[in-house]
């Protein structure tokens, strides 16, 4: 067992978990360890004598740490590098996680110490974040359900365990059946309007899984896929958006149907114990929003005018069909490919002809990076001699402003079959001053691996989310914290997306667009008056992205409002009857995510939380407007953002530190601004 690389801190540079020494059957050995030694632990902690924060507080934050080092590496590796034997061990522990998490959560000598600091937290003369800290352990003891009976705490460990199973099923059947619903088109023809590099890649692509002489398009995890943009043959992308629908839906050993209904009726049992009505009452009560009903309050203030603009923007859609000498009404696999048309006809944009100018290392290395040295003063050192958990994944060591050391970056970006859909943030060590850590974080990106010695020339959407995630990555990176429980992006759920989306701001900041916006061959720079339409168009489009997205909030939302004994007998009118409540229901603008492939509610931490991106967004269209009226990308205003924001990770209250970083509450009026929809 001592060999076990899980089983004391990592002796590589910033505590790198040693992946080349990493095997699978380390997993559940350093699980099984892990859980009985942090048991030991809290048991440790029940015996200390008279509670107070060290012995009681402090010794949790430095408590379950082989756990800790375990499962950050393995839901890492799981999400971006699965396999059969990863889905077994996932399947195995997550129900007894979920049991370990209650067995300590639901213990009542235990919660009886932090109860008895709480009560008493004025005479015990903390300094702010020990305050904070002690006050967060509370809350999440509460929230857990520790103040329950004996008998509702043991229905709520039953409950806890069954969704973490079905959780489990839900991501491995809807990772399946993306790969299963994958297209095979037998024919080059069938593909024309993609670049031949994009031809090369699904070649490559359907060789890989033995289909030699086909051509294999992968599905992406929400609906639709970028390349409906420019394929011009219908029927084609007529295939591609009907197998993106079906995901999860097809009636086959990987439904997601079943899951999610019992999913759903569990959250809503489960939120009867704590008091509440629903599942969602039950999580937004901790969030920023605060209740059910101000998140309505503020999606019906965007919903008319984006389904209003949706409906324009249709329209401007069915007369470039007409104008393109073609007669047939506009369906959901038509919108891309001739907005595109609509686009070159009102900006002059062509986002195909652009793609040259958005390299992967150059958009990276000058782009991403170079945007954050400005803003905050630390550099990029790439570490190819560093091993990680895939060949793909690159590591580079970051610097302060005065070289000393920061913490650890890893770039994962290309798609395959074996990662999860999407993209994100995970932390492999986080940053605490207690424990002596520097943070490592890993971006994970699905952009669709060019054929051999091709570049990898990004779409516009995708340079967004890779600037998207960086903010993320940058929220790990700048914390500054003591306690780990509150380290980087441990904030409240609907606050988590603000900081990466202030990052998207930077991505037509002249600087730093002029620094890597350069054409892959030639070297030139992105022509100004391209760039210049672009911001010209920042609203194109935006009925139909702000509709998509709305009607998948208000999906999660329709899921979580249910109460308990409510059931759904019929997803799909279900889905139906939630968007058209809302006055979505345009056959052109199908959600974002249908429940079925929802893995952000049913597969992830999002359930009745994905209204938080907008609401997030509402935050960071003020920070945007506050960066421009103090001069934009300074060293000055980082440090400000820094201090004030990025650095504290979840160590004072979300909606306190926005506060301190503008100056005063947000307004939702520089949303809808930006977004059009005044």
């Amino acid at each position: 067992m001592s060999a076990n690389p899980f089983f004391a801190p990592s002796t590589l540079e910033y505590e790198l978990p040693d992946f080349a020494s990493i095997k699978e059957s380390h997993y559940l050995e350093a699980f099984y360890e892990g859980t009985k030694e942090q048991l030991a632990e809290v048991d440790a902690i029940i015996a200390s004598g008279e509670p107070t924060f060290e012995n009681t507080i402090v010794a949790l934050e430095k408590s379950g740490r082989t756990l800790t080092r375990m499962l950050l590496v393995f839901y890492n590796k799981s999400s971006s590098d699965t396999n059969d034997a990863m889905d077994a061990i996932e399947e195995e522990i997550a129900p007894k996680l979920s049991a370990h998490q209650d067995a300590i959560t639901l213990n009542p000598a235990l919660f009886a110490r932090i109860k008895s600091l709480h009560d008493r937290q004025d005479t015990l003369s903390l300094n702010s974040e020990d305050a904070w800290l002690l006050q967060k352990y509370y809350r999440d003891f509460v929230y857990a359900g520790a103040h329950l009976s004996q008998e509702q705490r043991e229905k709520l460990t039953k409950l806890n365990e069954r969704l973490s199973y079905l959780e489990t099923q839900f991501s491995k059947n809807l990772l399946a059946d993306t790969n299963d619903s994958a297209l095979v088109v037998d024919s080059k023809e069938e593909l024309a309007g993609l670049s031949d590099g994009e031809i090369q890649a699904a070649a490559d692509a359907a060789s890989a899984r033995g289909l030699t002489g086909k051509y294999l398009l992968a599905m992406v995890n929400f609906t639709g896929n970028p390349i409906l943009d420019s394929l011009e043959v219908r029927t084609t992308r007529e295939r591609i958006m009907r197998a993106s629908l079906l995901r999860g839906n097809r009636d086959n050993e990987f439904d997601t149907k079943a899951i999610i209904v019992e999913m759903a009726q569990l959250r809503a049992v489960r939120a009867n114990l704590f008091g509440k009505k629903t599942h969602a009452d039950y999580i937004i009560a901790e969030q920023t929003a605060g209740s059910v009903e101000n998140v309505h309050t503020m999606l019906r203030k965007i919903a008319p005018a984006a389904a209003r603009n949706a409906r324009a923007e249709g329209s401007d859609i069915q007369a470039m069909i007409k104008e393109s000498g073609e007669d047939f009404e506009l369906a959901s696999w038509d919108w891309d490919f001739y907005t595109e048309k609509v686009r070159k006809a009102k900006h002059n944009i062509d986002s195909s002809a652009m793609r040259p100018y958005f390299e992967l290392e150059r958009v990276l290395h000058d782009g991403v990076f170079f945007a954050a040295t400005k803003l905050f003063g630390i550099t990029f050192k790439a570490r190819p001699d560093l091993v990680t958990y895939h060949p793909e994944a690159r590591a580079f060591e970051v610097f302060n402003e005065d070289g000393s050391k920061l913490g650890l970056f890893i770039g994962d970006f290309y798609t395959r079959d074996s990662k999860r859909g999407g993209a994100w943030m995970n932390n492999l060590v986080d940053q605490s001053f207690l424990l002596g850590q520097l943070p490592v974080v890993v971006n994970n990106l699905n952009v669709p691996k060019p054929a051999a010695g091709q570049p990898t020339l990004l779409t516009y959407d995708e340079i967004v989310t890779l600037f998207h995630e960086f903010g993320h990555a940058l929220h790990g990176l700048l914390s500054s914290v003591q306690y780990p429980r509150v380290s980087g992006t441990s904030v409240q759920r609907d606050f988590v997306e603000f900081p990466s989306q202030v990052n998207e701001m930077w991505i037509l900041w002249p600087e730093v667009v002029a620094n890597y916006a350069k054409h892959f061959e030639t070297g030139e720079q992105l022509p100004q008056e391209l760039i210049d339409r672009l911001n010209g168009a920042s609203a194109f489009n935006e009925g139909h992205a702000t509709s998509s997205y709305l009607a998948a909030a208000i999906l999660d939302l329709a899921w979580h409002s249910l109460e308990a004994g409510e059931t759904v007998a019929d997803v799909v009118a279900f889905e139906a009857k939630a968007i058209k409540d809302y006055g979505l229901d345009y056959h052109a603008v199908p959600t974002r995510y249908r429940s079925t492939y929802f893995s952000h509610i049913f597969g992830g931490g999002y359930s009745a939380g994905y209204y938080g991106y907008i609401w997030s967004e509402v935050l960071d269209a003020e920070s945007v407007d506050w960066f421009k009226e103090n001069g934009g990308l300074t060293r000055k205003n980082g440090d400000h953002f820094k201090a004030q924001l990025l650095s504290r990770g979840g160590s004072i209250d979300s909606m306190q530190m926005f506060k301190n970083f503008r100056g005063r509450e947000a307004s939702i009026s520089p949303l809808l601004k930006r977004r059009g929809l005044e």
